[in-house]
């Protein structure tokens, strides 16, 4: 029992530290994801939809990545407490078992000091998987935003060259976003936030607003300068099929330019799994056997000296 009360302070103090880590990185992803400056000096309006809450809660991180349920705050750090809680338990399970003093052993026991490269990985095993298991929350939450991020980049390009064409065969602007929304997937993030501006806008909200409030509920850069493009060709009244024309050039552009950033980084990205996965190996294959040799032959004059 006196080991388990001690073991419980360095984890409690351990995830003082985490909680602390885990809001400074919300807080920094917040901050990068405020791109629409208009957005940032308007005052707050009311909130109609879930998690449209002060720049910078849990509940506006949350609605960036999906998770607009009024519970979701609560949802999130429940199961980050419950993770806590399962890790902390395993953690002393492990302890408290003996498994980890076999290990030890066991690892010891290999020859030639070898061992002893390993040991820190074997006495930090239950401490990594305690940060994982931690981490798991916050990893789903940043996965969830980013495959938001990644689907509206792809059919952005899509929906402006179809709003382009509309618009220079006649369509007005709200006929034209009809069209692209029934003929997109229902499941996709921008078809079913385009589907909310056409709510707000039949509900009587001037256009403009509509379309900022769209452009705050996804935060997706690309997206906010379309929508900015827009709202000034509303504002000064220029034609908007040529905004969707050069909007769509641009939007082109930038996805084939990320498509060369994204291709002149792969040897560097492989570098890592070359250096770790595949050089080992082959030095374990061509140098395993010397070593081994090396192992025998420094036991052997250990022994010859310690009968002598």
């Amino acid at each position: 029992m006196r080991a388990s009360a001690l073991l419980i302070i360095p984890v409690a103090v351990f995830l003082l530290i985490f909680a602390v880590w885990l809001r400074g990185l919300v807080v920094r992803a917040l901050s990068r994801g405020r791109l629409l400056e208009e957005a940032a000096r308007e005052e707050p309006t009311e909130a109609t939809e879930a998690g449209s809450e002060e720049p910078g809660s849990l509940g506006r991180w949350l609605a960036l990545a999906g998770y607009r349920s009024p519970q979701a705050p609560a949802i999130f750090v429940g199961t980050t407490v419950g993770m806590a809680i399962v890790g902390t338990i395993a953690l002393l399970l492990v302890q408290r078992s003996g498994v980890m003093t076999l290990v030890a052993r066991g690892v010891e026991a290999i020859p030639g000091d070898v061992g002893e490269i390993f040991m820190p990985a074997v006495v930090g095993g239950p401490w990594i998987i305690l940060l994982i298991l931690l981490c798991t929350p916050w990893l789903m939450v940043r996965s969830s935003r980013r495959q938001i991020v990644n689907e509206v980049e792809q059919d952005l390009p899509l929906v402006l060259e179809l709003l382009a064409t509309l618009s220079e065969a006649g369509l007005g602007f709200d006929a034209a976003i009809e069209r692209v929304v029934s003929a997109q997937p229902v499941e996709r993030p921008l078809t079913t936030e385009l589907r909310g501006f056409q709510r707000e806008t039949l509900s009587g909200r001037p256009r403009v607003e509509a379309l900022r409030r769209m452009s705050r509920r996804l935060e997706v850069p690309s997206l906010t300068i379309f929508i900015s493009a827009v709202v000034q060709a509303e504002q000064i009244g220029s034609g908007i099929s040529d905004v969707f024309r050069r909007q769509a050039e641009d939007s082109r552009d930038r996805r084939r330019d990320r498509a060369l950033n994204l291709a002149q980084s792969l040897p560097v990205k492989l570098l890592f799994p070359l250096v770790i996965c595949f050089l080992p190996a082959i030095f374990v294959i061509t140098l395993g056997p010397v070593f081994l040799q090396f192992f025998k032959l420094a036991e052997s004059l250990m022994s010859r000296g310690r009968l002598r």
